[in-house]
């Protein structure tokens, strides 16, 4: 079914983005996934896609984009310790999934942030551990395969104050200390957004020598939760994210990555949704390509937190109950318009740029339920329609 969500009569224009070589897909219909994925990992080699982790525990699912009808296919299960909100790429036929959060066994009291990489050879369905450890925490990180192969790594929550944290909160009997854990969180969710200490560096990994290094300092604050779109040609842009618990930031950001090094360069930032007063930044949207313009959906968000942290409270989201947002923007290359909405309110999933537009795939909904509806995001400069 093709829904028609709103018209425009400015046409969309000159943003240079990679279009996956694959055939048309018009009047598609798109198979549902068997559950509900979101927190998870997504990554595409030639023209499958693959999802799963997150909710999904220890699962992982594929799709052949050439052939949707077959429906997903369970995959070999992941080996390590079911992980939410870690970063994954696929370089080659091989999929990296670095660090993410979890309970190392279903008897710990409190998550930990993992410092592990495991690889998934999508030719033979298989999973290894590699010998090596994230040189930080990655769990909300974004990671993306550059043309040599390498992985270039950006945002990522600090793995000491993550696990310290959590571990504090889960020794605080609430009922019996209610004031000892309010104290302990307020004292954790008023500090301002450099005192996180988050990733701050573009790292780099090379999948075939497991070697790690650097293409240089994020000269802004630095972002978990963010949406990435590949622009080709080692050239990604970041989307919102979290620069705090509780802020997300409208920013957009390009960076190119040449002879070892990372340039950024600040784009306009997302626009005013209709509905509010202020753009308050999202975490978790989906993000694309689609009719020469980058399109990015939904996401998560608090609003009035953005007030808050002007007027110096920086516990932001303290009693603003959290929002999932139906919001569409396009960007042309010059400016971003709002151009629609997504069915519902939805974040953290997993999205991919096709040829006819962007597949979204799962995520969470206004309920924090996962969903396993999967839907196609088409915008062609006039109007923005979904395909399901």
């Amino acid at each position: 079914m093709l829904r028609k969500l709103f018209v425009t009569a400015t046409a969309a224009s000159a943003a240079v983005l990679v279009q996956p070589a694959m055939p048309a897909m018009a009047g598609q219909v798109w198979p549902n996934l068997p559950v509900g994925i979101k927190n998870g990992i997504a990554a595409r080699v030639g023209d499958t896609v693959y999802v799963g982790l997150g909710s999904a525990g220890t699962d992982l699912y594929s799709l052949n984009l050439n052939n949707p009808a077959s429906g997903w296919i369970k995959r070999a299960p992941f080996v390590g310790t079911a992980t939410n909100g870690a970063a994954a790429a696929a370089s080659g036929d091989t999929i990296y999934v670095f660090s993410g959060n979890g309970k190392v066994d279903p008897a710990a009291a409190a998550p930990i942030i993992f410092d592990t990489v495991y690889a998934y050879d999508t030719r033979s369905d298989a999973w290894r551990k590699m010998n090596t450890k994230t040189p930080v925490g990655l769990s909300g990180g974004k990671a993306i395969a550059l043309s040599d192969g390498q992985i270039a790594i950006v945002g990522g929550y600090n793995k000491h104050l993550f696990d310290n944290y959590v571990s504090g909160i889960a020794g605080i009997d609430k009922e019996k200390n209610p004031e000892v854990f309010k104290n302990f969180v307020n004292s954790y969710m008023s500090m301002k957004p450099e005192d996180y200490t988050w990733n701050a560096k573009v790292l780099s990994f090379d999948p075939n020598t497991g070697q790690w290094g650097s293409f240089g300092d994020n000269p802004y604050l630095p972002n978990c939760d963010s949406a990435i779109v590949s622009q080709g040609d080692n050239a990604f842009t970041l989307v919102g994210g979290e620069i705090k618990p509780g802020l997300r930031t409208p920013d957009v950001k390009s960076v190119t990555i040449r002879n070892q090094t990372a340039t950024w360069q600040k784009l306009p930032p997302l626009p005013k949704p209709t509905a509010d007063a202020r753009q308050e930044g999202v975490a978790g949207a989906f993000a694309g390509s689609s009719g020469g313009a980058i399109l990015v959906a939904g996401g998560a968000n608090f609003k009035g937190a953005q007030s808050n942290a002007d007027a110096g409270k920086w516990f932001t989201h303290d009693g603003i109950a959290k929002s999932w947002r139906e919001e569409v923007y396009a960007f042309d290359g010059r400016d971003w318009k709002e151009v629609g909405n997504l069915p519902r309110g939805l974040a953290y999933g997993a999205s991919f740029s096709v040829p006819n537009g962007i597949l979204i795939v799962g995520g969470e909904d206004k309920d924090g339920a996962a969903r396993k509806e999967v839907f196609l995001l088409n915008w062609n400069g006039r109007a923005l329609s979904v395909e399901d």
